[in-house]
């Protein structure tokens, strides 16, 4: 099955592992596909049943071009739940993927089994800034911002070593729909989730890169304050991508969070 309907979209969805292990839905970052998940994946579908999609209007997944907010982004994953025939998963997002989790542990909390949030805000200002990126994009396209985001989602020691999983990430980034890209930059603009993070009862693990300039420590901090019971690890010598510059120290701390359930 690798294309799902959903209101206004069709998702590409691809999964790994065995289709009777314990389910994980893995949400990409703003400007990625599921590909930014791969080393991840290899770790973790010897004994889970890996599912990844790409968020409406990037990669394969395409989207009628009418604007949308979070909550859209979270029902697209409860779409592609019931698709797959599955009541419920746990639930990893980074960025934007984080953003999304939260919003669908908020408005539909049965379908979450756990959350792994990483590297990701309930709130992040300013709605204009955000604006004007997503016009931007429109006008040029991502190439017109690709070098400045690398800088933000990389330390820069590995911006400058430019390794195979970096180039990958920069090829896929600049063939983003512009459309989609920009879509999805005024959702994040329009959003703030704070007052309802007390919503959120699913047992919840939180990532911060401690190198992060786009969603800093305090973002993170604020997303901890708010859930009961969730527990936060800054991860050293990481930016914002931290799943792919640091997939090995992601996968074990994923792994430990999810060993005690």
């Amino acid at each position: 099955m690798p294309f799902v309907q959903a209101t206004g979209a069709t998702l590409f969805v691809t999964e790994a592992g065995a289709p009777d292990a314990p389910p994980i839905l893995f949400s990409n970052s703003l400007g990625t596909t599921h590909r930014m998940w791969d080393a991840i994946v290899d770790e973790f579908a010897v004994d889970f049943r890996c599912i990844r999609y790409d968020t409406r209007g990037h990669g394969a997944s395409t989207f009628d071009g009418q604007a949308f907010d979070i909550a859209t982004l979270a029902d697209d994953v409860v779409a592609l739940l019931d698709n797959l025939g599955l009541e419920s998963a746990h639930i990893a997002g980074l960025s934007l993927g984080g953003m999304t989790g939260q919003a669908l542990a908020i408005r539909h909390p049965r379908r979450v089994r756990s959350l792994m949030l990483m590297a990701t805000a309930a709130h992040l200002p300013s709605q204009a800034a955000w604006a004007d990126r997503a016009a931007l994009v429109r006008r040029e396209g991502t190439q017109a911002i690709v070098e400045a985001t690398l800088q933000r989602w990389f330390t820069p020691a590995i911006v400058a070593a430019a390794p195979p999983a970096l180039m990958r990430v920069k090829e896929e980034f600049v063939a983003i729909d512009r459309e989609g890209y920009a879509a999805c930059c005024e959702a994040i603009g329009a959003m703030d989730l704070r007052p309802e993070l007390g919503r959120i009862t699913a047992p919840t693990a939180i990532i911060a890169g401690h190198d992060d300039p786009a969603t800093p420590v305090a973002m993170m901090l604020e997303i901890a304050a708010g859930i009961r019971h969730a527990t936060l690890t800054v991860m050293p010598d990481s930016a914002h991508l931290l799943a792919v510059q640091r997939p090995a120290a992601t996968a074990a701390l994923l792994r430990a969070f999810l060993a005690k359930l």
